[in-house]
């Protein structure tokens, strides 16, 4: 799916980070890995399908799963115009109202990987989604510890609270997992997996596996999948 060319592109912008660098060498990173990004997110389209009806996929360049390139530096001491990675990400139809949830791929100089789930939740959605967990800890433990879902992601990742949060029975037997900030898992993969013409197979077999987890966060949500 992508080459060997997208990479050196992505290891040379680590160092050349800057406008001038970038207009130079335009053509090169519409030819390496935006265009094989545009095709794999074409090719997710009905393989993701048949996961969730919910999931949005397009191949627009603005406004759809193709994440933005240029970094936003308003509020950051970094100035550096563009990110060092290449990423899309397959939301559910819902948009805003589902806080994110979804599918991610990213490729960079030296890997690539793939996420599921929802990252740092606004509070009043953590708290719908601690509730959830709470009232429901047998889906939850089915959507989090089956063997399809550890081999894919290993586990679930991400920061969490110090303390229980309020309101919440801190002997709970997931209570670690009601203590989280982040309701995501995460898997990388070496560059050759990127590499490979079934690229678009393997990572949606890896996203299948996490599809309990996606299904209890939409219901959580009161949304479909």
């Amino acid at each position: 799916m992508f080459t060997s060319k997208a990479f050196a592109f992505l290891k040379e912008l680590e160092h050349n980070n800057d406008k001038a660098w970038f207009h130079k060498n335009r053509g090169r990173y519409e030819e390496h890995p935006l265009e094989p990004m545009l095709a794999f997110i074409r090719a997710m389209e009905p393989r993701l399908a048949k996961i969730s009806r919910h999931i949005r996929v397009s191949d627009r360049k603005v406004g759809g799963s193709l994440m933005r390139f240029h970094r936003d530096v308003r509020f950051s001491k970094d100035k550096s115009p563009y990110n060092t990675f290449l990423a899309a990400r397959f939301g559910h139809e819902a948009g805003k109202d589902a806080g994110g949830v979804g599918f991610y791929f990213r490729i960079t100089a030296n890997d690539c990987a793939l996420g599921t789930g929802i990252w740092k939740p606004e509070t009043a959605l953590a708290r719908t989604i601690r509730e959830h967990i709470a009232n429901d800890p047998q889906a939850w433990k089915s959507a989090t510890t089956g063997k399809a879902f550890r081999d894919a992601f290993g586990g679930l990742a991400g920061e969490s609270l110090k303390r229980p949060p309020k309101g919440l029975d801190p002997e709970h037997k997931f209570i670690e997992d009601l203590k989280r900030k982040d309701f995501v898992a995460f898997a990388e993969w070496k560059t050759a997996a990127a590499k490979k013409p079934d690229l678009d197979k393997t990572v949606a077999q890896a996203y299948r596996a996490s599809s309990k987890l996606i299904a209890f966060l939409c219901a959580a949500m009161d949304l479909p999948f």
